[in-house]
Formats: structure tokens, C-alpha cells, sequence
């Protein structure tokens, strides 16, 4: 397998393939369960396929060494599967992760709970738009992640290394849902603990809610399905774990500074959030106690203006904070390259984990 676009178009055949049965399952049982269904598919439109393409790298980074034939092969029904559900896991993460932070929108569109709720008014239907749209969203990601459980399942029946597979997929679970509870207490928690520990607990919730689950996971559930060993699991691990830290920071200074014609979400919109972040954190170590405490009096409020986020984005740029925070990605970038100096991997797939690393860490969405 090259790093081409086919084994993605599979995923994207997969996911098309999957939701369909879905919609062939419920399509008896009234028109509000397939408008449900429908809006899980929605969930799926759109999105980079990052987690999808990590994955089949990792199958790749182990299954060039085993044999020329095998290098040669394409990934099986197993790490499609895989990699297709982990775009659904992907999916149910977003469609909670915009309730809980009240986010009206996701890629250029309405966020889920908000499409739920025009649903609802559309639809003329009685009780509180609103409350039907959160409720709903609730419900939707649980279905989402029922449905990647399933899509996993079905790969996994005749996989060789299922246990393996199995058990990467389930630690990551339980570790981003820690990882989203920690990034909500923080927001409340982070005025009993001390401004210099603001960082290190920032990078804690950016290791937990997305750094293993975005990159470090995936690359090891398509390794342990090509039959990883210890050493290439570890070389893996080695280089994903940095690489996924230098993801999420990058997605830090995008949702602060990010042109919202390109990322689909308001510029800033994790001020309005109240994000405690490892930018935010910087920028609050740089500040006088008077000027901490104008800039939280500001920080987390949904009504903040477009020159209310100019200033407080100034006030970041100026603390030297964004410029600590660029240095920081360019470091985690650096470590994660040199773990695969030497490592027991494929060379054609190390060549693309290179090109992943580059597009995960400069893009602009």
C-alpha cells in the first residue's frame, strides 16, 4: 500500500455502506427514528479522515516488515472497518463535545444539537426547541459510538490480532472520555490551583482528550492488527504521543486566531468557550494579578465581541504566548520525528507517517 487516497476512499466506501444498512434497519419504524438516523449521518460528512489515515499507517508501518507480499498487499476488511470506526468515534466525540461547549456550529454547518433543534421548530412539534436539540445530541452520540462499536465488530470476526485491536480501542475510549471530563473541570478547577501549574494541567487534558486518541491510538489499533510487536508498538507510541500533543496545541492557536471561512467555526471561539488551554495558560503566567484578572473577566464569555477577541488575541500575541506555544509544537514535532530514526518500520510508511506529521501540525482547519 502506497500513501495514496484509495484505502481512504475505502473507509469512505465502508461509512457510506454502513450507514445505509442502517437507514435500511430503521426505515419501518416512523419517520422520527430515520430523521434520527439521517442526522447521524450527517455527523459523518465531512472531516479530514486523520484518525482513518493514522490507522491504516500504522497497519502499513508494521505490515512492510513482515513480508514483500504483504507490504505490497492492501489493508483487509479488518483495518478498513477499523479505520471507519474510528471516523464514527470521531463523529460522537464532536457531536458532545459542541453540546458541552455550547458550539452553534461544526465544518461551516449547524452543530448537531442546533440542527436538532431547527428540526424540532421545523417540524412544528410541541415543548422547548432548545432542550429537544441538547437531549437529542445526547442521544446521538451514544448512537454514534453504538454504531462504531458495531463497524468495529463486524471487521474484527475474523481478524487474526481482534484481542489486540480490541484493547487499544477500548483504552482509548475510557482515556478521551477522562480526557473531556478533565477539559470541562478545568474550567471551573483552574482558579484553586497555581497559575504555573495552569500549563502542565492544560497538557494533561491535550494528552488524554486528543493527543492518544487522535494519533498515538489509531496508529497502534492498525499496528496490533498487522501483528505489532513490542518494539514497533513502543517506536509508535514514541512518535504519536508528541505528534498528537503538537495536533491538539495546533488546533489550540486555530480556535483563538483560525480564519473561520477555513475552519468553519467563529474565529475565537474558544475564548467565548472559556478554554484553559496551554495558550491561555502561557499568556495568564506573562500577566500582572490586575491584568489576570481583566483578561478571565473576559475569558468564557458567549457574548464576547469581535473587538473584545481582537483584544484578548493581541493580549496573547503580546504576553509571547502564541510564540511559546509555535515553539512548543515545533519541539513535540522534532521528538516525534526522531523516534522513528531506527525504528523496526516500514521505510515506505515511515515516509508517509513524515508527510502526516507535517499536514497534522501546519494546517489551517
Amino acid at each position: 500500500m502506497s500513501a495514496s487516497d484509495d484505502p481512504i476512499e475505502a473507509v469512505s466506501q465502508r461509512l457510506a455502506s454502513f450507514v445505509t444498512d442502517q437507514s435500511t434497519t430503521w426505515q419501518h419504524d416512523g419517520p422520527e427514528a430515520a430523521g434520527f438516523v439521517r442526522a447521524g449521518a450527517d455527523a459523518l460528512t465531512g472531516g479530514k479522515r486523520l484518525r482513518a489515515r493514522f490507522c491504516l499507517a500504522g497497519w502499513q508501518a508494521v505490515a512492510e516488515t513482515r513480508s514483500p507480499a504483504e507490504a505490497a498487499s492492501t489493508p483487509g476488511d479488518d483495518v478498513i472497518a477499523a479505520a471507519a470506526a474510528l471516523e464514527i468515534f470521531h463523529a460522537a466525540a464532536l457531536v458532545h463535545d459542541d453540546l458541552i461547549d455550547n458550539s452553534d456550529t461544526r465544518r461551516g454547518r449547524p452543530a448537531a444539537h442546533r440542527a436538532l433543534e431547527a428540526a424540532h421548530r421545523a417540524a412544528g412539534w410541541a415543548g422547548d426547541a432548545e432542550a429537544f436539540g441538547r437531549s437529542g445530541a445526547i442521544l446521538l452520540g451514544d448512537l454514534l459510538v453504538a454504531w462504531s462499536d458495531d463497524l468495529l465488530e463486524a471487521g474484527l470476526r475474523t481478524a487474526e490480532h481482534a484481542a489486540a485491536a480490541r484493547e487499544v480501542y477500548a483504552l482509548m475510549r475510557r482515556e478521551v472520555t477522562v480526557g473531556q471530563f478533565l477539559d470541562i473541570a478545568e474550567e471551573a478547577a483552574f482558579v484553586t490551583a497555581p497559575t504555573d501549574e495552569h500549563a502542565a494541567r492544560a497538557l494533561r487534558v491535550a494528552s488524554l482528550k486528543s493527543a492518544r486518541y487522535s494519533v498515538q491510538h489509531p496508529l497502534l489499533l492498525g499496528a496490533r492488527l498487522a501483528g505489532a510487536d513490542a518494539t514497533q508498538a513502543s517506536a509508535l507510541s514514541a512518535f504519536g504521543h508528541p505528534l498528537g500533543l503538537a495536533f491538539q496545541l495546533r488546533d489550540d492557536v486555530l480556535g483563538v486566531f483560525g480564519d473561520s471561512a477555513v475552519t468553519g467555526k467563529p474565529s475565537g471561539d474558544d475564548l467565548r468557550e472559556g478554554k484553559r488551554t496551554v495558550l491561555v495558560a502561557y499568556a495568564r503566567e506573562a500577566q500582572s494579578d490586575a491584568e489576570r484578572s481583566a483578561f478571565d473577566a473576559l475569558l468564557g464569555d458567549p457574548t464576547l465581541d469581535e473587538a473584545q477577541i481582537a483584544g484578548l488575541q493581541q493580549i496573547i500575541r503580546d504576553t509571547g504566548a502564541l510564540d511559546r506555544v509555535e515553539e512548543l509544537i515545533t519541539r513535540t514535532v522534532a521528538d516525534a520525528d526522531a523516534a522513528l530514526r531506527d525504528a523496526p518500520l516500514g521505510v515506505e510508511a515511515t515516509r508517509w507517517l513524515r508527510e502526516l506529521a507535517h499536514d497534522a501540525t501546519t494546517r489551517t482547519a
